[in-house]
């Protein structure tokens, strides 16, 4: 039986990575949250490879830790309780690839959520992080006043990329209720 179920905007994230990580690759969870990602990222880059993943949240921090940790992989990564908006303060390299969740950490205090100043200042820094071929996706759970402002500014922010050196696209329900996540994708033409 074919598959066509349409996915989420995290599933098109990691198909549009799978293409581009491979052993030895850097790249950076920027929104760890509960460690699906950066485990995922772990996973792709390999034993020689390395992820950096962020977040403010002691709790995802810890979280992360443990899964990585369960699959015998926590040496692949550096996990770091900060701002994504300071990832270029510890990330020196360039790097293939760089993951965003944007809104709250699930099963977490969804008071606490990324903020669009500090969202826009994050994907600045990664973007100068980029090689040329690297790709970054950005899954935005809009879902509320703040998510929503995020969401515009973040959508700016890729129309105004240079099409000379980055391809942008958008991937998104179109006919979903209640602020359906979508995925921006980046990629530093090389």
């Amino acid at each position: 039986m074919r598959d066509n179920d349409f996915h989420s905007a995290r599933h098109w994230a990691q198909e549009l990575l799978s293409s581009t990580l491979e052993e030895g690759s850097v790249a950076v969870d920027a929104t760890m949250g509960n460690g699906h990602d950066t485990l995922y990222l772990a996973e792709r880059v390999g034993e020689r490879g390395r992820v950096y993943a962020f977040d403010i949240q002691p709790d995802a921090v810890e979280r992360t830790r443990a899964r990585l940790a369960q699959a015998g992989l926590l040496e692949r990564a550096r996990l770091f309780c900060m701002s994504h908006a300071d990832m270029a303060d510890v990330v020196r390299a360039q790097v293939d690839a760089v993951l965003f969740n944007f809104g709250w950490l699930p099963g977490g205090d969804h008071a606490v959520t990324t903020r669009t100043e500090s969202s826009l200042k994050a994907v600045e820094q990664a973007r100068a992080l980029l090689k040329p071929g690297g790709v970054m996706t950005l899954c935005i759970y809009p879902g509320h006043e703040e998510g929503d402002r995020e969401r515009a500014a973040l959508l700016d922010w890729g129309r105004a990329l240079d099409p000379k050196h980055y391809d942008v696209m958008v991937r998104a329900y179109l006919n979903q209720p209640n602020h359906p996540p979508l995925m921006l994708a980046v990629r530093r033409r090389g």
